[in-house]
């Protein structure tokens, strides 16, 4: 149950940092099958 738990924050986190962007990527590290950082790249279009 804890693993599940640790997914719906890892989720929910991610809704976050989608909610904030307009343009960029989202990228996951994993390490024994465990997301342990997430790293967002946001690009800033100029018209």
């Amino acid at each position: 149950m804890v693993a599940e738990e640790q997914f719906q924050v890892v989720i929910e986190k991610i809704k976050a940092m989608l909610g904030e962007m307009k343009f960029g990527s989202i990228t996951l590290v994993v390490q024994d099958g465990k997301v342990i950082q997430l790293e967002k790249n946001e690009k800033v279009r100029l018209k």
